[in-house]
């Protein structure tokens, strides 16, 4: 930073519990920072002891680096190893992906370089020595940075402040070595009469000076150097293929074995490695008084995105620019917190994302062999399919066109089929209650409202949940499609649709609210009872959705009966309006969603008890309303995938409810997830509803709707070219932009069948030129 940099005096005795890199440079950052201070680390272990063997930092990590401390960010420089390519290898083939730009080094090596550099700016480097109590630490100094690992003792100290949650997987793990470096990143994945195992590996030393990257054998070559090598597999996999009786150099031997062809038959080597789960850990709180949480200690990422050593670097960096700024040390901790918290949680969200997809790597085994490797490549969200576009051009239209994209055409633009409807695009106009009705009938603002999104572009525009009785609504402005009134009402907009917006297809989403009836319209209170003019609620079981809430009737046999005929008498009258497609609603804590979650249906007859019994009046209605609704015309039933709660439907109870709706003729499943109990806990983030989508469509082999904070084109065509999903639907996309699809086509500069412009709009059909916009500043610059 240009001038005088103010320390606060009451952060001049500093001490770091944890010798791992991002103490170490948190403890080199703070006493640059102010050559006064006392900065002590402690750390349990020798200089040279180290239980990894190579670490990746990302381009963006080592800017920092380079502003906050130049020396360190030469020394480092000295002692890359950087490389572009990926290469995945599956079922005899390999396929590379170029454009990636990693660079690594030995964990040992960047040990060194953060020792020598806290040794000659004077901090106090503490080896083979215990950290004393915590408390007492922090009663002794004005600042103490707990970098004390995953498993963290200040950390289990302050439990009940930090309030951890840690979370184990499904797969075990083993770092390893190997004594030479592989010329890519490398992903092999292995089919063994056990299960599938996987290789991550990367080079972290230099290659010896005649090794030429451009020459690129099938198998690894004859060069010094070393990479990492991580050997993961299932745990039901683990144990049957017998790891789990076998030592360490054993398992070390058997590893060696089957991944020879990666390793060209050389052995693999260990340090004190072991086979175990990873830990996903998060924190509600990082700091107490004066205790801050630094790096694994406050949050740690799955390996195979590569951001462990990253994010702890990364938290010394804000830790330090935050004590600079701030005026005492409680400020700068929560300024601290305030900074790295949503970019940890985005980037634990991303490794959550690809860790899962490496634990259900199965379902995938079967996709083409670009298509794998593309699916694996975006796995986390983070790689998308334009950004493998700008790093790899070739690779992307390859699996382009293995996927069947005419050129220029981007997957979101392809059509697609769901019995004898055609869609022109994979862009669905999600449903979006409106509560605009006037007694159930669909009016002018219905008609803009959905006129104007076909129009915009989309394959299929869905209307809003229709109720099928009024004591089924959700609200009083709810619309319906139990009388011929609201019939002839949403015939209008069916042929304001099919006419103006020739091409696009528009669906009709039929339900019955359950328990979550006779509430409030949204912006006047959303889920809150009516003050007066309610209605009576049934429901599976007699179980109010809040504590304000009506308590509902349990619905007797008769009146299941009498709901059924009214599904099927709404689903008449939609045929005759002239819907494209109908859908089920299934989803949402609404009535046929009640009976499916365990939460909401806790009936003791036919209906209730297991999964199959629950399924049963959903399945019922399902049947019966497809027996009226024309053969020809698809018809789909959203389901919530997980509750997002303890007890609730599972991700395999999903994939079986799917499963049965697919049985009974269901042509595609919409999946979503919550709104089921009112105290569910979801895990927002971008794409965040997917995985479900992508899990139940390789599992049940039926097409699905994915839905879900998609908020850009990127993700759409990224979601379609990995093969987890087959269309996309979006909702506030749309209601910020009706001629969102329109507006894709133009930014990717596609001009074909599957966007078409209306007339009168073509006008509009380029994109607005815009203004320059410039980068952030780098977080932390010190001179010297």
């Amino acid at each position: 930073m240009a001038g005088a940099v103010t320390v606060p005096d009451s952060a001049q005795r500093v001490a770091v519990v944890g010798g791992g890199p991002g103490g170490l440079y948190a403890a080199a950052l703070l006493k640059r920072l102010d050559p006064a201070r006392s900065v002590t680390v402690w750390e349990r272990n020798a200089p040279d002891d180290t239980f990894g063997f190579g670490v990746v930092l990302s381009d963006e990590t080592l800017g920092g680096i380079e502003h906050a401390d130049p020396v360190v960010y030469a020394a480092l420089q000295r002692h890359f190893v950087r490389w572009d390519d990926i290469d995945i290898v599956h079922a005899g083939t390999r396929q590379t992906s170029g454009g990636h730009g990693f660079a690594a080094l030995g964990r040992k090596r960047l040990l060194q370089i953060l020792h020598d550099r806290c040794r000659e700016l004077g901090v106090d480097l503490r080896f083979r020595s215990e950290a004393p109590d915590v408390d007492r630490l922090a009663a002794g100094h004005d600042l103490v940075v707990a970098a004390d690992g995953v498993h963290s003792t200040t950390r289990d100290t302050y439990s009940h402040v930090f309030r951890p949650h840690v979370a184990t997987h499904r797969c075990r793990y083993i770092w390893l070595a190997a004594d030479f470096a592989f010329d890519a990143f490398r992903f092999e994945i292995a089919e063994t009469e056990h299960g599938v195992m996987q290789l991550h590996g990367y080079p972290y030393s230099r290659p010896s000076p005649d090794h030429h990257p451009s020459t690129r054998p099938s198998g690894p070559q004859n060069q010094s150097g070393a990479s990492t090598v991580i050997v993961e597999m299932r745990e039901e996999v683990w144990r049957a293929a017998g790891f789990d009786e076998l030592d360490e150099q054993e398992s070390v031997a058997r590893c060696a074995k089957i991944f020879a062809d990666a390793l060209g038959g050389r052995p693999l080597r260990s340090n004190k490695s072991a086979w175990t789960t990873f830990r996903t850990v998060v924190n509600e709180h990082w700091s107490h008084g004066n205790v801050v949480l630094l790096g694994d200690a406050a949050h740690t990422a799955h390996f195979s995105i590569g951001s462990g050593t990253k994010l702890a670097v990364e938290d010394a960096l804000a830790l330090a620019a935050c004590l600079t700024e701030q005026p005492d040390v409680a400020s700068a901790l929560a300024a601290y917190e305030a900074e790295r918290k949503p970019v940890v949680a985005s980037t634990q969200r991303a490794a959550r994302a690809s860790l899962e997809w490496f634990e259900n790597i199965g379902l995938y085994l079967d996709q083409p062999p670009r298509q794998f490797a593309f699916n694996l490549l975006t796995r986390s969200r983070r790689v998308t399919h334009d950004n493998l576009r700008l790093r790899d051009a070739s690779f992307t239209e390859a699996v382009e066109r293995d996927f069947g994209c005419p050129p220029g055409t981007p997957p979101m633009f392809t059509p697609f089929r769901l019995r004898g409807l055609t869609l022109r695009n994979r862009v669905v106009v999600s449903p979006m209650d409106m509560y605009s009705a006037t007694d159930g009938v669909p009016g002018d603002f219905h008609l803009v409202h959905l006129g104007a999104r076909a129009l915009g572009g989309a394959g299929l525009v869905m209307t809003e949940m229709v109720c099928v009785s009024p004591e089924g609504r959700i609200t009083p402005g709810c619309a319906g499609l139990y009388t011929g009134q609201q019939a002839e009402a949403w015939k209008r907009v069916v042929r304001f649709v099919h006419t103006q917006a020739p091409g696009t297809a528009i669906g009709v989403q039929l339900g019955h609210s359950g328990r979550k009836g006779s509430t409030k319209l949204m912006w006047e209170g959303i889920d809150e009872p009516l003050e007066e003019g309610n209605w009576p609620l049934v429901a599976a079981s007699p179980i109010p959705y809040r504590p304000d809430s009506q308590t509902p009737r349990e619905l007797t046999r008769s009146q299941l009966t009498d709901i059924r005929e009214q599904f099927t008498s709404a689903a008449w009258r939609a045929a005759r309006a002239g819907f494209d497609l109908l859908e089920l609603h299934c989803a949402h804590g609404y009535l046929l969603s009640g009976f499916l979650s365990p939460l909401t249906n806790h009936r003791t007859d036919a209906y209730g008890g297991s999964l199959e019994r629950r399924l049963r009046f959903p399945l019922e209605v399902f049947d019966a309303v497809r027996a009226v609704w024309p053969a020809e015309r698809p018809m789909t039933v959203r389901i919530s995938a997980t509750d997002w709660a303890e007890g609730g439907t599972s991700a395999e109870d999903a994939v079986d409810i799917a499963r049965a709706f697919a049985e009974h003729g269901a042509d595609a499943i919409d999946v979503s997830t919550g709104q089921v109990v009112a105290d569910e806990r979801p895990e927002f983030g971008r794409s965040y509803q997917t995985p479900y989508a992508d899990r139940i469509r390789h599992a049940t082999g039926r097409p699905v709707i994915a839905v879900g904070a998609i908020s850009s084109w990127d993700d759409v065509n990224s979601l379609i070219l990995a093969g987890r999903t087959d269309l996309c639907a979006l909702a506030r996309p749309h209601l910020y932009d009706p001629h969102w699809t329109l507006h894709a086509a133009a930014e990717q500069g596609y001009d074909g069948p599957g966007a078409v412009w209306p007339a009168p709009y073509r006008a509009g059909s380029r994109r607005p030129q815009t203004g320059r916009t410039d980068a952030p500043k780098p977080r932390l610059t010190l001179g010297g």
